[in-house]
């Protein structure tokens, strides 16, 4: 059988929620440059946004993330993956809806905290759902190209905030959710999911849908059986236990996971291309700061590609490595730039300061912002995955509300060559650690890792 015959509804079904993901990008972007005009003296609402204002508009982001992330471990584990994909489109739709009807920045506060319980919910159930129903050799290309989403949202929402009129971009991104909903609708739960609650004969079907197998084939029904013995250990539908998430597999994997998301957000991964414009208008360029931050997220956007392309190829542990290093070289040359170069060397050497941020960005996508969620599902151990998974989010949402809202504080209070050594200084460290103690991951099934 062909690879793209076996693997069609795999990657259909990838691209389907990449929809989701998509959308959400495009608000994350949208932000960082909007974030400008809605505090000139331009604002469309009753009052231009103050600083104060914007890390917590930033920032809430974080707050949803976390509030559906503490709520989500259960009726992901016990109703299944594909009524929480249902649940996520709601609170991003009603984002919009504020955002177009929103004359303060109430208004905003609330949009955020609805996008960051879409956002938060998509980036728990997405990872899942995706590894539960590929193929081990195309896993991380998969989970890659949900992040690729993100990455092309975003690209599309600084696009969108340069050309866009402030109130017609809510209604053209409104079709995204009710487009992606209508899609998943002829989505199968994943084998994995139905095996565990013991529906055998459900998931053999979709297990034959994913796989693109006959159900009349004997070679079919063999790989199946083996399939369902490779992935349970005490039989399919046994829950977990307390001992389960106590034990000394999951607490070394509760470990490397907080390191990864700690690294994830205080590297600046998340924070540098939301407060991107912020940080252009810090190095003194002469070039407009909005262009800038397009050429930045074609800039992420590449090292996505590269990141799905790669990410089964050289593994995920070197594809981490590698972006740590670039990050932590790229932050510190940011820093010699505000430490040592004067303001009219930067103003007549723009290009020194973006092609340094572009370097940044690159090397974050391919593999800080492009892996780091695979890997925590990848290495929880399968009986707590739903719920360590969420739970892992959870403290993901703590990190990005801290990180958005102390990071333009930082660059206000301390300047952004500090910030960058901060930064640079957590890439460092953490690319020691991991290279250390993180195993890798890929091409391996879930009870291998």
């Amino acid at each position: 059988m062909s690879g793209w015959h076996r693997c069609r509804w795999q990657i259909i079904a990838t691209l389907e929620m990449g929809i989701m993901m998509l959308a959400h990008g495009i608000i994350l972007g949208w932000f960082s440059l909007m974030y400008v005009y809605l505090s000139s003296d331009d604002s469309p609402l009753d009052e231009k946004l103050t600083v104060h204002h914007g890390s917590w508009i930033g920032s809430i982001l974080g707050i949803g993330s976390l509030f559906i992330n503490l709520f989500m471990g259960f009726p992901l584990d016990h109703y299944g993956r594909k009524p929480i994909m249902y649940f996520l489109a709601v609170p991003h739709a009603i984002h919009w809806i504020l955002i177009y009807f929103g004359t303060n920045v109430i208004y905003h506060y609330m949009a955020r905290f609805l996008a960051g319980i879409s956002g938060g919910a998509g980036i728990v159930v997405f990872p899942v759902f995706v590894a539960e129903i590929s193929d081990t050799n195309i896993r991380g290309a998969l989970g890659s190209s949900i992040i690729l989403s993100i990455s092309i949202g975003i690209l599309l929402g600084y696009i969108f905030a340069t050309f866009i009129e402030y109130k017609v971009l809510p209604c053209i991104a409104l079709l995204l959710p009710i487009i992606y909903t209508i899609l998943i609708i002829f989505l199968p739960e994943t084998p994995l999911f139905l095996l565990r609650c013991g529906k055998t004969e459900k998931a053999e079907k979709s297990f034959y849908f994913y796989k693109s197998l006959s159900v009349e084939d004997p070679e079919s029904k063999k790989e199946f059986k083996e399939f369902a013995e490779g992935l349970v250990f005490d039989g399919p539908v046994e829950k977990a236990t307390v001992k389960d998430y106590c034990n000394r597999e999951a607490w070394k994997a509760y470990g490397l996971i907080s390191l990864l998301l700690f690294t994830h957000q205080m590297s600046g991964n998340f924070a540098i291309l939301t407060y991107a414009t912020t940080i252009f208008d810090n190095l003194n360029s002469k070039l407009d700061s909005n262009l800038c931050t397009i050429i930045l997220g074609v800039a992420q956007l590449l090292g996505m590609i590269l990141a799905v392309f790669v990410a089964d190829r050289v593994g995920r542990r070197l594809l981490l490595l590698v972006s740590l290093g670039g990050m932590a070289l790229g932050e510190l040359t940011i820093a010699g730039l505000k430490f040592f170069a004067s303001k009219e060397f930067l103003m007549e050497n723009e290009w020194c300061g973006l092609a340094t941020m572009c370097f940044i960005s690159f090397f974050s996508s391919i593999g800080v912002a492009a892996v780091t969620v695979l890997i925590v599902v990848e290495i929880l151990p399968i009986k707590i995955i739903s719920v360590g998974t969420s739970m892992s989010m959870a403290l993901l949402s703590i990190l990005i509300f801290m990180t958005l809202k102390i990071y333009p504080m930082i660059i206000e209070d301390h300047g952004l060559g500090a910030t960058m050594i901060m930064s640079a200084t957590v890439c460092i460290l953490s690319s020691i650690i991991l290279g250390i103690f993180l195993p890798e991951t890929s091409n391996k099934h879930f009870n291998k890792v």
